[in-house]
């Protein structure tokens, strides 16, 4: 089984976006982390998935460290015990697990490495549901078409995310699906926010019982100025329509209904 991101699953070549600073490159079946090693986090994570042939498989695998690297440049269970932040899946489990039975359950075991993980607030709302439903959605608009999707996720690794535990807790979350649709490529940006939710003075962790996460469909050029990461094509593939000059663009997501594609 062929190990890492293919830039050509879609059709059209799409590069795997690479920050300009230093990062580890980390294959995995049919997705590949890129890992910011100041940061002990993924700066880019990018999978390919195919809807035709995706499994359902029942959750199998433990999360656990990645031996190519030291311990000391990933973010590992120390981080996330005695507290209310969730490991985070930035791949999903399910998205690498296409094909057949046996490759597609190690290519979904192989999303339980810490590296694929970012700390997220354990509130579980509605918007957390549609965050991760998002590929889903994507997919089942792409059915006219091949159903294969190449989607690329990471936190929004800010100088100002607050300290914790030996890390900053990155506060907002990116995600640009690609598709090749009926015109050529096409693609589409959101942003998960957690700030309602993550309260670290005093590197302490607190979560308010009545935050929210918060979801928008944004500009992927505006994903690529907040991250500072070339996107490449992907940013004059997006569906969503360029904003005026007196918008700015963010959709507020309440429903996979609200998304434009």
């Amino acid at each position: 089984m062929t190990d890492g991101y293919e830039s050509d699953f879609l059709g059209n070549r799409l590069p795997l976006p690479c920050p300009e600073r230093e990062m580890r490159s980390l294959p995995y079946p049919r997705f590949t982390v890129l890992l910011d090693p100041e940061r002990r986090l993924a700066a880019v994570t990018a999978v390919n998935i195919d809807g035709a042939t995706l499994q359902d498989l029942p959750r199998t695998g433990d999360w656990r460290l990645d031996d190519r690297l030291p311990a000391d440049e990933q973010t590992g269970p120390e981080v996330y015990t005695r507290n209310d932040l969730d490991r985070g899946h930035l791949v999903r489990r399910r998205d690498p697990g296409w094909g057949p039975t046996q490759t597609a359950r190690a290519a979904s075991e192989a999303t339980f490495f810490y590296p694929n993980a970012a700390p997220q607030a354990a509130g579980f709302n509605q918007s957390k549901e549609l965050w991760l439903g998002l590929e889903d959605h994507v997919l089942a608009y792409a059915e006219s078409t091949d159903q294969r999707l190449s989607v690329f996720t990471a936190p929004v690794l800010a100088e100002s995310d607050p300290p914790y535990r030996g890390i900053r807790v990155p506060l907002r979350f990116w995600k640009v699906a690609a598709w090749q649709g009926p015109d050529g490529l096409a693609a589409a940006g959101f942003v998960l926010d957690q700030s309602d939710l993550v309260d670290m003075r005093d590197e302490t962790l607190a979560v308010p019982p009545l935050g929210a996460f918060r979801t928008f469909q944004v500009p992927i050029a505006d994903i690529a100025a907040l991250t500072g990461i070339d996107l490449g094509a992907l940013v004059e593939a997006d569906t969503l329509p360029r904003p005026g000059a007196r918008e700015s663009g963010w959709r507020t997501l309440d429903t996979a209904g609200d998304i434009v594609l």
